[in-house]
């Protein structure tokens, strides 16, 4: 679709202004792009206008539901506006491989059957098979055909039971118990690694005393240095990509859901038409139903620590955001946004190969403290590869 800004005007931006009225983000003004004709029905001007209020809600929506907060409509905030403007009834839900259901309706009932035990996994408005695993059992528990199909005798039910569970949060017991199960130790851990660019697409240019260094290359090295050092202490790795491709967020989390991995950890640089933006964040998953990544979260902590004692990067913090990346894998995601390129520290840091060593072994002490959950903690940047390496080898000659 066309992307959507400050001073366009037309049907599109119509129908942009009357969703987000609709969803309470803008009010409309008396000579707006709806009015009545006097006998409540509503009729809608052809030619809206992309105004500074509108500007103002298209970012307040964006904030709310963890997109960029550009103020632009592209293709991911007109797909989030599509899906917050679904009702619980309005339509039949079902489970299709062919074209999945995405939508604050599905979140509903994700909510609905999570209050009332048969559904533990992340709320994320997405109609997958263990959305439909959890209907069919609570269809089956109340006597209704267990086909799956969220329609009239299904909804009529789930309003006439009140919640089971009440406190905690399933999904975030589900991935911690994961997590405890697992135990201390790297060995057998498997991770997805995913440099982001490739193939075509080399991103940003750095001129360096060397020569030009590009985006891609710096994030491929990074993943690989990361690889290497996640092989030395036993555990598995899996990178979502070939040197040579560049695919889509969907089709990364597709690929690394195959893997059946047990964490996903997403490498990428930012940039800014700024020279003074600089720092490094990241970023896990958490959306305004109020569903998040415990797991994702707390892992994005450590990393965010980690890479700034170790690099003097600024601390831009850890945010919750509902990118493809992290909505759509299965695993506990999580994406570093390592510096700015266009940043002359930032890039600094990033061109020289000593300090993206001190990156990835950042990154693996963390995903070790994580496995610690908090027992036989030392200081933030003081932990090295080093001990870690000899710890895990010790481990592994004891068992």
């Amino acid at each position: 679709m066309h992307r959507l800004r400050h001073g366009d005007t037309g049907p599109a931006v119509t129908e942009v202004r009357s969703t987000l009225a609709s969803l309470g983000f803008l009010h409309m003004h008396p000579h707006g792009a709806d009015r009545s004709d006097g006998h409540g029905e509503f009729w809608k001007e052809t030619d809206g206008v992309f105004d500074h209020d509108l500007d103002s809600a298209v970012r307040a929506f964006q904030q709310h539901r963890g997109l960029l907060v550009d103020g632009v409509v592209g293709p991911a905030t007109y797909r989030a506006l599509k899906e917050a403007s679904y009702r619980l009834g309005a339509r039949t839900l079902i489970y299709q491989l062919s074209a999945p259901l995405y939508g604050d309706d599905v979140a509903t009932l994700q909510r609905r059957l999570q209050d009332l035990g048969f559904y533990v996994h992340r709320v994320d408005g997405y109609f997958g098979p263990q959305t439909h695993d959890a209907l069919t059992a609570f269809q089956r528990e109340i006597g209704l055909s267990a086909d799956g199909i969220c329609g009239p005798d299904t909804l009529r039910s789930l309003d006439l039971l009140g919640a089971r569970v009440t406190g905690g949060n399933p999904h975030r017991i589900a991935e911690e118990e994961v997590v405890h199960r697992a135990g201390p130790q790297l060995t057998g851990k498997r991770i997805v690694i995913d440099p982001g660019m490739g193939g075509p697409d080399k991103g940003v240019t750095v001129p360096t005393e060397f020569g030009d260094v590009y985006e891609s290359e710096i994030l491929w090295d990074l993943a690989s240095r990361l690889e290497g050092r996640m092989a030395a202490t036993g555990m598995e790795t899996f990178l979502s990509r070939p040197w040579g491709a560049n695919p889509t967020d969907a089709e990364r989390a597709e690929i690394s859901n195959t893997f059946d991995a047990d964490l996903m950890i997403s490498l990428r640089c930012a940039t800014n038409p700024s020279t003074l933006a600089s720092g490094v964040a990241s970023f896990h998953f958490g959306n305004s139903h109020g569903s998040v990544s415990m797991i994702g979260q707390v892992l994005a902590g450590f990393i965010q620590r980690e890479i700034v004692a170790r690099t003097s990067l600024q601390d831009c913090r850890t945010h919750s955001r509902t990118w493809d990346l992290l909505r759509l894998t299965k695993m506990p995601t999580v994406q570093v946004d390592i510096g700015y390129l266009t940043n002359d520290y930032d890039a600094s840091v990033l061109t020289n190969p000593r300090m993206r060593d001190v990156i990835a072994e950042a990154i693996l002490i963390s995903v070790k403290r994580l496995y610690l959950l908090g027992q036989d903690d030392q200081p933030t940047g003081t932990y090295t590869f080093a001990e870690l390496l000899a710890e895990e080898l010790a481990a592994a000659d004891s068992n």
